[in-house]
């Protein structure tokens, strides 16, 4: 019976190490584990190097509904289902797995200096699936491109337009978008400087070359002419 139990808990610090580095809160990994509070602190500090966030946890189902986030959690939750009924991870560990792979894919392309948070930090994911077990969410189907997004229970599924096809009117135009994208502005226009610097020196040196193909004949003749 030790023995379990020291296998046990060598797994849940082995489980809660994995949570910490993706982010999880403490009241995620009490939930999840078996260890006590102060054990589950002790290892955040040894992960993090720093003190666990004090606070509640991020409890809104509307913040799932809105443009980026319900496109990020929409992408989450389908390899989470994915990797909950198709591969022998299950349900925490299936939550590991497929929060890994979102930041592989919402990492992917990423513009230097654009921010490095996530938009789907661990704890919402985590607080997502939540959500989805006591039914206060839902996967509805858009009538345009047929895929399954995270919706409101029991919302009607006649009329549903995703956030893909239906964007909103300002999407995409936040602050660290515009830094990002006065960044690209500012070194396009260093590198199309650049290319025209060179131009002009290969220009000025093309040109001196024709000069010299020119003036060095007349100057080989007036030096004969000289010399007769």
């Amino acid at each position: 019976m030790a023995l379990k139990s020291v296998a046990q808990e060598a797994k849940d610090i082995e489980l809660a190490t994995q949570m910490i580095e993706l982010g999880a809160r403490l009241q995620v990994l009490q939930a999840e584990t078996s260890l006590s509070y102060d054990r589950l602190a002790r290892l955040y500090r040894e992960v993090r190097g720093c003190s666990p966030p004090k606070g509640m946890l991020p409890f809104s189902v509307d913040w799932f509904t809105t443009w980026l986030p319900n496109i990020h959690s929409t992408m989450f939750y389908s390899v989470y289902r994915y990797m909950d009924t198709l591969t022998p991870a299950r349900k925490v560990q299936a939550l590991v797995e497929s929060y890994k792979i979102y930041l592989e894919q919402a990492c992917a392309g990423r513009v230097e200096g654009a921010g490095e948070e996530p938009v789907l930090s661990f704890t919402r994911a985590w607080m997502l699936l939540r959500f989805f077990e006591s039914g206060m969410l839902q996967l509805s189907t858009c009538e345009q491109c047929s895929g399954q997004f995270i919706a409101h229970a029991h919302d009607p599924d006649t009329g549903f337009i995703c956030a893909i096809c239906k964007p909103p009117p300002r999407a995409g135009k936040t602050r660290a978008s515009k830094k990002a994208r006065t960044k690209i502005a500012a070194k396009s226009a260093a590198v199309t400087k650049a290319i025209r610097s060179l131009k002009a020196k290969k220009s000025t040196t093309r040109e001196d070359s024709s000069v010299d193909r020119v003036t060095k004949p007349m100057k080989r003749q007036a030096k004969d002419k000289k010399d007769v």
